[in-house]
């Protein structure tokens, strides 16, 4: 039996979780459909999600439809728990965006889309709330084609639009209009299927255009439209039949080596580590030992995969299917796992991020100081789940700070550490998290037995800026075989460890850094063959060291810092709109285009996320409460004039002498407890 992955995504509100519900009561696995503001949703199962009636957390359902068995990933809407959706992307063959009839495309759903696009994931568009008034058809069809830059093709009409009686009415061989425009779209992609609609002689067949039309969904090219709603339930069993026929399954055989990607962690009822995992290729036991992350091995213990409606106990898991394992203590998310007694390498761990990182930071602070220790240890098991909230611990200042994509995340993990682990806690105001980004190109080296090099290493580093959205990237300028792979490892990790801080204490991304020198202390002996640590060589060495040479060669280099932009839409009465420009001018947002439909103008442009938040409080008194604004990150911009500055580490690289003294603290303290 094939297996598909589908991802269900949308803009918080779309009716995302209730076509979920609506697919599964389609599809025989729940008998009565739940409600999101109800909180009985099937996938919103977290006591926070049915008490808010938002979903926080991905969810796994299962159901066969057609002899595909579909597992079906509802993610979350609000942009403050992107990350989320993000972990799910690296597991999909396909996804359904959910698009609101009457609210049309916004902030959320063009990021969402974009980035399905980089992915190319294949992707249907499902237009949820027909039977709304104030539903649209026509100028939403061209506003996803227009907004969301893809070829959308409408498999179908409504009939009563806007009105409870709306009925979706899927297109057919006889419908010219629809023919024509279906040929329109495809053959922009397909020469040979030009020239055939041009040969008079031998009309194409519609199965041909169906045929096409599947596989240039699959391929990412043409993106089909359908329209219903999810509380009537029309329009859905087009979508079901159009998930089957047009989004591809999964690929993998079940006897290759085994291959698999984490996507989240949770924890069991004892406290038990629980690993989703989707199967790329081969098959995991019960009682098989894994290789995962780096280098670290576990016995699986237990297996339960998702069908029908929830997950099974089972004593294998093959290639396409997702799998809730046990037993992997030391497993994290975007690990990939591989068989422990397979001698080649496992593939190689999610690499880069779909989406922005956190744009926004606080510090938390328990309420009762006798909780310290139970706060850390909370929030370290919510950094598994989430590892994006960054944990930032601060010795010098005893604080510790998380990184938030918004102020509703920072109230969910507010209730999440006093309902779950019985931890009360306060958080400071929110601040922005900026980047830095280098100007030009700045080397340093630090030879072994030279001063002021005190360690048995030799490291020499170039950074390079390079084009935005490039991350970092670290490369050897030396031969691998120069010294043992542990010390380059080492330099590595410790580049990428030292960039989370730069110049002005922000994180350094879109940079190439080179190691240019290399050099070490092979193993020393005495007469008597006893090995002597002092004057052979550690990773400790170029731990050490490494992070002197990369802020040195970033000085030379220099670093811009730059500010989060979000892309706003804000949906306002017509009459208030010359009193909310000057709101946005305060706080220093750009419109783009402003676009009267009806009695609302429909605002769009850019603004800076850390007033965000200010417009949202300012937005209600303007508006007698009507107005909707809607952001979600766009891009980095430049910082003008004196750039902010971060509180540095404790073990800051800039302060030489310093740092050294803390190095020098830490061996001895771990010589006096060795």
């Amino acid at each position: 039996m094939h297996t598909l992955n589908l991802g269900i995504l949308a803009h918080v509100d779309a009716g995302k979780t209730s076509l979920t519900e609506r697919l599964l009561h389609a599809v025989g696995v729940i008998d009565e459909i739940g409600s999101v503001d109800d909180g009985s949703a099937l996938t919103d199962s977290l006591p926070l999600e049915r008490q808010r009636g938002i979903t926080i957390k991905s969810a796994v359902a299962s159901f066969v439809v057609d002899g595909v068995t579909v597992n079906l990933l509802d993610t979350p809407g609000h942009p403050d728990f992107i990350a989320e959706v993000e972990r799910v992307l690296s597991v999909l063959d396909g996804a359904v965006l959910v698009v609101s009839a009457v609210e049309g495309v916004q902030a959320q759903t063009r990021v969402l889309m974009r980035t399905l696009r980089r992915l190319r994931i294949p992707t249907l568009v499902f237009v949820n709330k027909v039977d709304r008034r104030g539903a649209r058809e026509q100028d939403l069809l061209r506003a996803i084609s227009d907004r969301l830059a893809v070829d959308g093709v409408a498999l179908g009409t409504v009939r009563g639009l806007g009105t409870r009686e709306a009925l979706s009415v899927p297109y057919g061989p006889d419908d010219a209009g629809f023919i024509s425009r279906l040929v329109d779209v495809l053959t922009r992609h397909d020469d040979a299927l030009l020239a055939a609609c041009l040969d008079d002689a031998a009309p194409v067949s519609y199965a041909r255009l169906r045929a096409e039309l599947a596989a240039q969904t699959r391929c990412g090219q043409v993106c089909p439209v359908f329209f219903g709603s999810a509380i009537t339930g029309t329009g859905v069993d087009a979508l079901i039949s159009g998930i089957t026929e047009l989004l591809p399954t999964a690929a993998g055989a079940a006897d290759g080596p085994v291959s698999g990607t984490v996507f989240k962690i949770e924890r069991g009822p004892a406290g038990e580590k629980i690993a989703y995992v989707r199967m790329v290729a081969g098959t995991v036991r019960v009682r098989q030992r894994l290789r995962f992350g780096r280098g670290e091995e576990g016995k699986v213990t237990a297996i339960s995969v998702f069908e029908h409606g929830s997950d099974v106990p089972y004593e294998s898991v093959g290639a396409g299917r997702i799998a809730r394992i046990w037993g992997l203590g030391a497993i994290r998310i975007g690990d990939t796992i591989a068989d422990a007694t397979d001698a080649s390498d496992a593939a190689p761990d999610a690499a880069g991020h779909h989406f922005a990182l956190p744009t926004l930071e606080t510090v938390v602070a328990p309420l009762r100081r006798a909780d310290k220790a139970s706060l850390h240890q909370a929030l370290t098991q919510l950094a598994e789940q989430d590892p994006l909230i960054n944990l930032r611990q601060d010795d010098l200042r005893q604080e510790t700070s998380v990184s938030l994509y918004g102020e509703v995340q920072k109230e969910v993990i507010q209730a999440t550490l006093a309902g779950d682990f019985g931890v009360d806690v306060t958080f400071r105001e929110t601040t922005t998290v900026h980047i830095e980004r280098p100007v030009s190109s700045g080397a340093a080296v630090e030879i072994m037995h030279t001063d002021p090099n005190p360690f048995l290493a030799t490291v020499g580093l170039r950074v390079d800026p390079e084009p935005v959205g490039t991350g970092v990237r670290f490369r050897l300028g030396v031969e691998l075989g120069a010294m043992p792979y542990a010390f380059f490892r080492a330099v590595e990790e410790t580049v990428m460890e030292t960039l989370g801080q730069g110049l002005n204490g922000w994180q350094v991304t879109d940079c190439t850094v080179t190691m240019t020198h290399s050099g070490y202390a092979p193993r020393q002996s005495h007469a008597h063959a006893i090995f002597d640590k002092s004057m052979s060589s550690t990773a400790g060495d170029f731990r050490n060291l490494t992070p002197l040479v990369l802020m040195s060669a970033l000085q030379r280099a220099g670093t811009r810092v730059s500010e989060p932009m979000h892309h706003f839409t804000l949906d306002i009465p017509a009459q208030t709109y010359g009193s909310v420009l000057p709101a946005l001018a305060r706080q220093r947002a750009v419109p783009g285009t402003s676009v009267l439909r009806g009695a609302s103008y429909l605002v769009e442009g850019v603004i800076p996320a850390a007033s965000v938040h200010g417009l949202e409080q300012q937005l209600p008194p303007l508006t007698s409460g009507e107005g909707v604004l809607t952001s979600a990150f766009d891009h980095y911009q430049a910082v003008r004039g004196e750039p902010p500055a971060r509180a540095r580490w404790d073990h800051d690289p800039l302060n030489r002498e310093e740092y050294l003294l803390r190095v020098v603290r830490r061996v001895t303290s771990h010589q006096e407890h060795g």
